[in-house]
This record gives structure tokens, C-alpha cells and sequence, in this order.
């Protein structure tokens, strides 16, 4: 306990700081690698995504990335003293400080770098010193008031989405479930697709997550036909809240064509609009038009959704007022220019 509350004051100055604008932030977490070898590609794929915070603005917190840090990074096991905070330690810390700051628009984006493993029970991503398990970042979640997006590139990853699966939040995970337990090669390819021009697939001049997904995902399938090799990794999206998770082959394009048995809603929509590196004339518009929009996109999309169950009339008649309403924004919003970052 004494450890949290001294980490918790030394990031107070410095949170302070940072959340007087409503920015996004991006919490970049690095686990123990295990080897050398590991260690160099997770270091990579952090620095990668460093570099999109910074295009992006955005404050960018590592966990992990420290040499200082008194703990065998070889094996993963905690050396310190009670006056050494653990990994586990600074990531409570830093959700809790997040919390304190209240609500926010801008979203938190918290990336998973590393190696995980399940039993069936329980969940962890391997961290420097304990590891963290999918049941303690959902309670250290639950306080924080702002869209969420939880990245978690390690191998046995899957739990973690239906664990932390809920509204507002989008969940992308390596794995589809805890016994997909090989190295997972999803994370190189998801850190080189967030940035890269190559995977703005509906060409709107900026890279959403949803797009660096179905980028990454199709990366991973090509590389293990490439070598004649049956993949280990089947990664999930969710961002409606069901617990379910979408492979990216159900996606055309950006649009999700096959739902669960179960009849739950698509997943996808959400996901589409959580950009990192905003285009030129996204970086234009207000946090209030913004919000307004996605909103609107979003109930058109769940209006499709029950399209099947309505008279068409009804959908109609529904449908008329969302349009002219996102109509009326678009045509206040600024004319599109040219934007230097793609």
C-alpha cells in the first residue's frame, strides 16, 4: 500500500498536467520477455507505437521499457525492495491517477506488449514481477470515466475480452481464447498497421483501430501461409459490449457481414471511430461535433441492425431524421484539405 500511495504522488504533478487537455493517452505496457530475442521485437513494437502517440499528440506513458527498473528481466521475477514498485504496481497507480482525473472524450488506449498464459480460471499477462490477470484490470478499470481501448498482443489473450468487454470500450485481443498459448505474432503487425497509410482501408485520410485490426489480422494469416504453417493465433474485436468478439473475416471492407447465432450486434462501428492519428480535417473538428457524430453513426448502425425485424415503412420513417440530422453536420463541418501526416 505504501508503494501505491507513493507512486500515486509522484504522478499526480505530472497527471495534472496532462489531463488539463482533453488528449488522448497511451499506455504502452511491455511484459517480461523471457529472451533476448523477445525483448528486442517487444521493445520494437512499444517504440512503434511511441512514435504514434507522438504523431498523434498524445501523452504516451511505458511500463516496462525501464533498464533501471531492480527485477530479473530474464526471468520475470520481482528483486526488489518494498521501495522498488513492481510493473503491477505502476500500472494500478497510473489507472488510479486516470481515474481521479474524471470524465474525459478523449480516449485511453492501453496496449499489452509480451507473453500471456491462462489456466481456464484465470487470465495474466506476464509482467516484470507479478503479473497482472484479467480480474484485477477490470476492477482497476471500472472507475475510469472516457472511451477505452485494451490491446492485449500476447499469446492466451482471448479472456481478456470477455472479461473486459462493456460500453464505450473497444477489446482487441491476439488470441480468441486462453489456449492459443504460442508466441502471437498479431502485435508486430498491429503496431506497424496503426500508423501506416497502407491500412486506411475506407480512405478517409486516418487509421482507425478497427482498420488496423482487419490489417494486422490479415498480416498474420499471410505470414503463416507464407511459411506453410497453421496459425496458433486467431485474434477478436469487440466493441459493442457482448463479450463475443468478431474475427476479421467476417469483416468486408469495414463493415462486419456475419453476426454470432445468438443474434448479437455487430461488432465494428465503434472500433471505426477510435483514431490515434486524426486526418487533417478530423483534427478540425470540435470534441462536441465530434461526439455528436459518432452518436449519430452509431444509431443509424443499430437502426440497420433491426432493419429485418421493421416494417419498411417504419425503418423508413426512423431512419429519415438520423440522416438529416448527420446530413446537417457534415455540411458544418470543415472542407476537407490536404493532410501532411499521410
Amino acid at each position: 500500500m505504501t508503494i501505491l500511495i507513493a507512486i500515486g504522488l509522484s504522478l499526480a504533478t505530472a497527471a495534472a498536467e496532462t489531463e488539463t487537455a482533453d488528449r488522448p493517452a497511451v499506455l504502452i505496457v511491455v511484459g517480461a520477455p523471457g529472451s533476448s530475442e523477445y525483448e528486442a521485437r517487444f521493445r520494437q513494437w512499444a517504440g512503434q507505437w511511441q512514435g504514434a502517440a507522438k504523431k498523434a499528440s498524445a501523452e504516451s506513458i511505458p511500463i516496462g521499457l525501464d533498464h533501471d527498473q531492480a527485477q530479473d528481466t530474464s526471468q520475470g521475477k520481482d528483486t526488489g525492495t518494498d521501495a522498488t514498485p513492481t510493473d503491477h504496481d505502476r500500472l494500478q497507480a497510473i489507472l488510479a491517477e486516470k481515474a481521479k482525473a474524471g470524465p474525459r472524450q478523449a480516449p485511453l488506449w492501453i496496449v499489452l506488449i509480451g507473453h500471456g498464459t491462462s489456466d481456464g480460471r484465470e487470465a495474466k499477462f506476464n509482467l516484470r514481477g507479478p503479473d497482472v490477470t484479467d480480474l484485477e484490470l477490470f476492477e482497476w478499470l471500472k472507475p475510469l470515466q472516457r472511451p477505452i481501448a485494451i490491446i492485449n498482443c500476447a499469446s492466451a489473450s482471448g479472456p481478456f475480452l470477455n472479461r473486459l468487454s462493456g460500453p464505450d470500450r473497444v477489446i482487441v485481443t491476439a488470441t480468441r481464447s486462453g489456449n492459443e498459448q504460442n508466441y502471437a505474432r498479431f502485435g508486430q503487425h498491429l503496431a506497424e498497421a496503426i500508423a501506416n497509410p497502407s491500412a486506411d482501408l475506407d480512405k478517409d485520410g486516418q487509421v482507425s483501430l478497427l482498420e488496423a485490426y482487419l490489417t494486422a489480422s490479415g498480416r498474420v494469416e499471410e505470414s503463416y501461409r507464407a511459411q506453410s504453417q497453421l496459425a496458433t493465433e486467431h485474434a477478436l474485436i469487440d466493441d459493442n459490449g457482448d463479450k463475443l468478439g468478431t474475427p476479421a473475416d467476417w469483416f468486408r471492407g469495414v463493415r462486419a457481414t456475419r453476426r454470432a447465432k445468438d443474434g448479437a450486434p455487430l461488432d465494428g462501428i465503434r472500433a471505426n471511430q477510435f483514431v490515434l492519428i486524426p486526418s487533417a480535417r478530423e483534427r478540425d473538428l470540435s470534441a462536441e461535433i465530434r461526439q455528436k457524430r459518432d452518436q449519430l453513426e452509431l444509431s443509424i448502425a443499430a437502426l440497420r441492425d433491426e432493419k429485418a425485424k421493421l416494417a419498411a415503412d417504419d425503418y423508413y420513417a426512423r431512419l429519415e431524421p438520423l440522416m438529416v440530422e448527420l446530413a446537417k453536420l457534415y455540411r458544418a463541418m470543415p472542407a476537407a484539405i490536404p493532410d501532411p501526416t499521410h
